[in-house]
C-alpha cells in the first residue's frame, strides 16, 4: 500500500479522529468524576455516590488520571497529525494506560455502588481505538499508514476534523451525558458552561480554519506531482 494512496490517507484520517474522540471522552470523563470524587456525600447524589466515600482518595486519583490521560491523548493527536516519529508509540502508551486505569475504575465502582456508567463508554471507546491502531501495525497496512513517514500537511484535513469533533463533543456533553448525571431532576453534566462554550467554540474555529488550508495544500501538492510527471 502506498503511503500517499487514498486508502492510506483514509485510514490515517480514521485513526486520528478516533484518537481525538478518545482523548476528549477521557478528559471530560476525568473532569466529570470530580463531583463524585470530591463530594461523594453531597445530598443531591448521596444515595447513588455515597458508597464511594469509602475510597474517596482513589476517586480523586481517577480524576487526576483522567485529566492527565486526556491531555496526553490530545498531545498524541497533535503528534499523529505532524507525523512525529514518536506519535504511534505515545498513542499506544496513552491508550493502554487509559484501559488499565479505566478497567480498575469500572471494577471499583461496580463493587461499591453496583454500576459504573459513564466510565464504561470511555473505556469501550479506548479499547476500540487501541484495536484500530494495532490493526494499523499489520505490515501490509503499516507501510501505507505509518504516521512517521508523512508530513504535517498530509494529515491536516484529519487534524481539522479532529478539532471539530472535539469541539462538538465539548459543546454537547451536557446532553450526551445527561442520562447518567441527573439526580433529583438536575443535570449535573450541564456545568462549567462558560468554559465549555469557549473551549468548544475555539476547537470548532481552529478546525474550520485548518480544513480550507488543508485543501489548498493538497491541490498544490497534486499540481507539483503532475508537473514532475510531465
Amino acid at each position: 500500500m502506498s503511503h500517499n494512496s487514498g486508502f492510506a490517507r483514509f485510514l490515517r484520517f480514521i485513526g486520528i479522529i478516533l484518537m481525538a474522540l478518545t482523548a476528549g471522552f477521557t478528559l471530560l470523563g476525568g473532569v466529570g468524576t470530580g463531583c463524585a470524587a470530591f463530594a461523594p456525600t453531597n445530598p443531591s447524589w448521596v444515595n447513588t455516590m455515597g458508597p464511594l466515600a469509602q475510597m474517596q482518595w482513589l476517586y480523586i486519583f481517577y480524576v487526576l488520571a483522567g485529566v492527565a490521560l486526556g491531555i496526553t491523548g490530545i498531545r498524541a493527536v497533535v503528534l499523529l497529525v505532524k507525523g512525529d516519529p514518536k506519535a504511534y508509540r505515545d498513542t499506544l502508551l496513552t491508550l493502554l494506560a487509559g484501559i488499565i486505569i479505566g478497567a480498575i475504575h469500572i471494577a471499583t465502582s461496580r463493587m461499591l455502588r453496583g454500576k459504573s456508567q459513564p466510565v464504561d463508554m470511555v473505556v469501550y471507546t479506548t479499547v476500540l481505538t487501541l484495536a484500530v491502531f494495532l490493526v494499523f501495525r499489520i505490515p501490509a497496512i503499516w507501510q501505507g499508514v505509518n504516521f512517521a513517514r508523512g508530513k504535517g500537511k498530509d494529515n491536516q484535513a484529519a487534524g481539522g476534523a479532529a478539532a471539530i469533533v472535539l469541539g462538538l463533543l465539548i459543546l454537547t456533553i451536557q446532553y450526551t451525558m445527561g442520562a447518567t448525571h441527573t439526580w433529583n431532576g438536575v443535570n449535573y453534566a450541564d456545568a462549567f458552561n462558560t468554559m465549555m462554550t469557549v473551549s468548544g467554540a475555539a476547537c470548532l474555529a481552529i478546525g474550520l480554519g485548518i480544513l480550507p488550508n488543508s485543501r489548498r495544500l493538497a491541490l498544490s501538492g497534486r499540481t507539483r506531482l503532475q508537473k514532475r510527471a510531465s
